[in-house]
This record gives C-alpha cells, structure tokens and sequence, in this order.
C-alpha cells in the first residue's frame, strides 16, 4: 500500500526543525505529531523511523544527497523514506527521482571512506579510534547505529521473570531472559506494551539490561539507607528499590522536579514506599548536607555526553561537542565529590555513565581518588563475582553494545575507608 506524497513534505519539514539541533528529536517529533493530528499511526511510524534512520546514517546520506539535481534536503528526505518503507511505497515521486532512488540504494557501501563508514562527528571518531583501535572502534560506531532491542525489567516485588514471560507469550509477545541482568527480559520485535496489565500493575518496566545492573552493582541492602543521587525519571531508583525488598529508605535526589514528576506515576505502580522523591537546587544542597556520613549506599547516575546511548537517540552524536563534554567533566567532578560526603565509613559510592569516553568515566574516577584518600576503589569484577553475574570484567564496569549487546555504560565502586 503506496504512502501518501504529503508524507514527503511532513518528513522535509521536521527533519529541516531536527537538523537545527536545538533540541532532543524525540521532543521535536513528538510535538510535530500533536500539531499534525491527521497523521495516521502508519504515517507517524514512517516519519519516525526515517528520521531516525537518517540520524545514524547522516553522514553518508548527506554525500548521496550532494548527487543528482534539485534540492539536497528533499533528496536527504526520500533516502530516509526509502531506507523506511522502500521506494515502491512512497507516492509523488518524479520519474528522475525514483531512478536516482534506485541507483543511490545500490551502491556499494563497503568501499566508503572509515568516518563515512563510522557515521559519527569527526572529534568522535578521533576519541574512539585512540581508545579502541580502527576496527574495534568501526565495530562500536556500527553497533552503535543500530536501533536497540526492547529491554524489560521485571518488578521482584510483583512477579518472577518466568511466570512474566508466559503471561507475555498469552498477548503474543515473545521473550526471552537477558543473559547477566537476573531480573531482565529482551523482548522479541518491539511491541507496544503500555496497554498490557502486567505493565499497568507495575510488574514490569522499561530499561535496559546495563541499566538494570548498574542498580544490581550498587548492592543495596535490606533496611539500608541508599540514595540514587541523579534520579530522574527514576529507572534505577524503582530497581534499587525492589532489591532492598520494599525495606530501609531510599532517596531519589534530582535538581528537576520535571524529571522526579514522571517518577511518581511508576513509582506508584511499583508497590513500593520506601523510596522519598526530593527536589534539589544543586550538588551541594543543605539537604544533602543533613544526610553527611549516613548514607550505606550511593549511586551517582552522572550526567553525560549519552554517547552510550546513540542505539535510542542516535541525534546526540551530532548535537554532542567536544566543549559541551569538558563542561560535564567539571560538573561530574563536582557531583561526585559532594555525593560523597553522604557515604558513612564502609559505605559504597558507585559511579556510572552511559558514555564511553574515557575523560567521562576512568578520568573523573581517577581524579577523585587522588583527592580523596579515604575511598578506595572495589574492584566491579569482585562484585560481579560475588552477585553470580557472569560478566568478565577488571576494575571498572565497560559495557558496549557490539559485546555485551547493553546500551554503552560505564561503572566504579568506591568504599569509604575510614
């Protein structure tokens, strides 16, 4: 079934708005298709998935739309829509247009030049490469622009990974256990599961299998006083919660009272009440100052460049700069340092990324422990150990998605001393 040509001017116009970068493109998307409420579902899925489709391959689709005649944003506009619904499916093309289509959708692609190949900025490629060596870091990249599967986590407090997955299997939705999270299941194709009861009741979550075992490393206890210092919408904090079984105090510490808003709806479907939501003004806030040397775990969930996360939002490599990533530094250092005055001796701080540059993760990490003599750092693949994850790690918690098939993460476990 042909695709209406107005789909084209649709698809031209949000992604001219996205190409700006001033924004996320999930936000920009989301608001042309309240403005546009005539866009049937088909139509907003192949909008989507063009844009989308664009983003991770922006650099080559940006050369193959410097060839042929006409305008190159239009052009850049009919290779996503071919690559998402294919050429025979899009109306009001012109005879020229569907040829140029034809002979650009079959080109070679493995003669292309590396940083084609990669399809990240310049700078990043530079960083990759250093880290990774040239086939190591075309592997990443590659992995990296591929959209990522639908990872769920099941609420231990509401239902056992089994019994979830042939309640899934009854709608039809096929999955299948993650193999190191304990309480993730990797969802076959990408359902919508917002309707379902067990999502509705709180049994299940949204959240990647790394995301899931950053809260699992923090190890948080029964009884204990933990808090999730950059919160957010409150993924880790829920995991977090269900692994002290409902039990202890747990602060979800965030500056945006916008983000810890969208933790109320989940956190009420969760089951659990010993999770307090708390509005901060900064890092260094008197109420985070009450809670000096109290605290039996902490989980600094750092902001960050989101370079792991290219899989979900493939826009944040090119809206990402070299400047905007040492400003993060400064203020990762910041949070963490303050985040650590909460840890009582003996107590553990964990802190994660979802980057995978190296200034983000080891260099703050290493900083800090120069500075602060009274940490040590816990080797993760003790931890590992210790939890039956059967990850092969050294000192840090690494995970990228061409091995370990997780969004990109980054983890260290500190213990205070004394």
């Amino acid at each position: 079934m042909r695709l209406p040509p107005a789909i084209i001017g649709h698809t031209e116009e949000v992604l001219r708005e996205i190409l700006r970068f001033t924004g996320p493109a999930d936000g920009t998307l989301s608001r042309y298709f309240r403005e546009h409420p005539r866009l049937g579902s088909r139509e907003r899925g192949v909008i989507a998935e063009s844009i989308y489709g664009l983003l991770r391959n922006k650099s080559v689709y940006t050369s193959f739309a410097e060839s042929g005649s006409g305008s190159s944003m239009r052009r850049l506009t009919l290779l996503g829509l071919a690559d998402a619904a294919g050429i025979d499916a899009l109306g009001g093309l012109t005879e020229d247009e569907t040829a140029w289509l034809q002979r650009v959708m079959e080109i070679d692609r493995s003669h292309l030049p590396v940083l084609m190949k990669a399809n990240v900025p310049a700078w990043l490629w530079e960083k990759l490469y250093a880290s990774f060596g040239e086939a190591q870091a075309l592997q990443l990249a590659e992995s990296l622009n591929t959209p990522a599967p639908l990872d769920l986590r099941v609420n231990s407090i509401k239902g056992q990974r089994d019994e979830v997955i042939a309640v899934l299997a009854q709608a039809p939705i096929l999955a299948e256990p993650t193999p190191y999270s304990t309480t993730g299941l990797r969802v076959i194709k990408k359902p919508s599961i917002q309707n379902l009861p067990l999502f509705k009741d709180g049994t299940i979550e949204v959240q990647d299998e790394g995301s899931q075992l950053l809260a699992q490393l923090v190890g948080a206890r029964r009884g204990e006083m933990v808090a999730d210092f950059c919160a957010g919408a409150g993924g880790k904090t829920l995991a977090l919660g269900a692994l002290m079984r409902n039990t202890g105090r747990l602060y979800a510490f965030d500056i945006s009272e916008k983000r810890l808003a969208k933790l109320k709806p989940r956190l009420a479907r969760s089951g659990l009440s010993n999770v307090h939501p708390v509005v901060i003004a900064h890092e260094k806030d008197a109420k985070i100052k009450r809670l000096a040397a109290k605290l039996d775990r902490v989980l600094v969930d750092a902001p960050c460049s989101g370079l792991g996360t290219l899989r979900r939002n493939p826009d944040v490599k090119w809206r990402q700069t070299p400047e905007g990533v040492a400003e993060l530094n400064v203020k990762q250092a910041s949070i963490l340092a303050s985040a650590s005055r909460m840890v009582k001796a003996g107590g553990r701080l964990v802190y994660a990324t979802c980057s995978i540059l190296d200034e983000e993760n080891e260099g703050i990490v290493q900083a800090f422990l120069a500075e602060h003599p009274d940490f040590a750092l816990i080797p993760v693949s003790q931890v590992l150990a210790e939890q039956k994850i059967p990850l092969e790690m050294g000192d840090y918690l690494k995970l990228y998605p061409h091995i370990h098939h997780t969004d990109g993460f980054f983890a260290a476990i500190l213990e205070r001393q004394k």
